[in-house]
């Protein structure tokens, strides 16, 4: 049936609708529906009163039907819009409607949300009066084999939504930033003890910035017009950042000099007197930073060293001048090396819990930076897997009781 024509009424609804231009499925199903035409059209004639399948109402933003590519994009949005509204409005209240939404990898820009689908998908849903209140990523993709190579899935995001109230007031720009600050920091924390993986972090924070922005009616800008969807997930973004950035204040000045030294040479050398005066604005020198065994410097050059030059038999007790930056790289070698093994919850136990939740904070910072400033593929997901095993190592950890002479460091890196 054409989904702009269906009566929801009473409908509890969880659904998967079409990709924004995905594979014109129309299309495809001509290949199959000839052949069951010639043996089906005498019992199910309805289904088969056409010679070919229809395909201007499936709605996707198919430019060749359309005529170009706004006039594709403003056919999804309209009718995308008018299917959510029928839901929103006939569907049952008392319960959220579960909506699915096909996220790919190429859909991420410098801004962090490209996608004029992801967008346009959004802005469907907002304009048809639900308010989202959670979005979520639901790792269900396998990314191997043919989609190894490909622009694949990378997680499907499921959005809660309800009808928005229908007194909901018109805020402006800055109360919704103002709004944002406010509550966005405190849902980030809980989605960090979650341990919500740092590649799905953007996604799930869309919830509750979202969330915020389609509970009012209107989000006004300067010049009195209504804030698109686009426009609120940059902002949303912007204030994602800036949260991740303010963590590093909680960090030793150590772990603080490291993470913008990582951010602007990665684990190539840079000159001294850069060093010296970054160093300088925290409050230590360059040789305390050496001496917590992080940096090389010699030749007047200075560089990080990689987790693979670290050093071996290392143990937390007994360094003299422990930083959050070391915890983090031995426990994320030993997490590369072992995976989630006896040694690696050994390790974490030692650090303490207070040391152990600093080390998964960090894990996030430098994961954005990897993968969003330097775009090192390689380097994230060190990250992103260390956080994504947390609650399962942490569970480990918590069963070991005695660490004394617990623990091997393999030296086959």
């Amino acid at each position: 049936m054409d989904a702009q024509n269906v009566d929801f009424t009473d409908f509890v609804v969880s659904t998967d609708p079409p990709y924004y231009d995905n594979v014109p499925y129309a299309d495809l199903s001509d290949f199959f529906y000839v052949w069951l035409r010639k043996g089906l059209a005498s019992t199910y004639p309805d289904l088969f009163s056409t010679m070919l399948v229809p395909k201007q109402e499936e709605l996707v933003a198919d430019y060749k039907r359309h005529g170009g590519k706004d006039e594709a994009d403003s056919f999804f949005l309209e009718g995308m819009t008018t299917v959510m509204r029928h839901m929103a409005t006939q569907g049952r209240p008392d319960v959220p409607a579960a909506i699915y939404y096909a996220f790919r990898q190429g859909e991420v820009d410098e801004s962090g949300f490209s996608v004029k689908g992801w967008a346009t998908f959004l802005q469907a849903i907002v304009d048809a009066g639900y308010s989202i209140g959670a979005t979520w990523p639901v790792r269900t993709e396998l990314v191997g084999n043919l989609k190894k190579n490909k622009n694949a899935l990378a997680t499907s995001v499921v959005r809660a939504c309800r009808p928005r109230a229908r007194d909901a007031d018109t805020i402006s720009r800055v109360e919704f930033i103002r709004a944002l600050r406010r509550e966005l920091p405190a849902a980030l924390k809980e989605m960090h003890r979650a341990s919500i993986a740092p590649v799905d972090i953007p996604q799930a924070s869309i919830g509750p910035g979202i969330a915020i922005f389609s509970r009012y009616a209107s989000v006004i800008e300067r010049d009195d017009s209504p804030m698109s969807v686009k426009t609120a997930l940059q902002i949303i973004n912007e204030e994602l950042d800036q949260y991740l950035s303010s963590q590093e204040g909680d960090f030793d000045p150590e772990t603080r000099f490291a993470v913008t030294w990582f951010t602007q040479h990665g684990y190539e050398k840079g000159v001294f007197g850069d060093a010296d005066n970054l160093a300088r604005a925290r409050g230590i020198s360059v040789d305390d930073v050496r001496h917590a065994g992080i940096v090389e410097s010699s030749a007047g050059r200075v560089r990080i060293y990689k987790r693979e030059e670290l050093e071996e038999g290392w143990e937390p007790e007994n360094d003299r001048h422990l930083t959050i930056w070391e915890c983090c790289q031995y426990l994320v070698r030993q997490h590369q090396l072992d995976g989630l093994s006896h040694n690696t919850a050994v390790l974490l136990k030692k650090f303490g819990s207070d040391k152990a939740e600093a080390v998964k904070d960090l894990a996030y910072v430098l994961y954005e930076i990897s993968d969003k400033r330097r775009q090192d593929r390689q380097e994230a997901t060190a990250y992103n897997a260390l956080v994504t095993d947390w609650t399962e190592l942490t569970r480990q950890a918590a069963a070991i009781h005695d660490t004394v002479g617990d623990r091997q460091i393999r030296l086959d890196i």
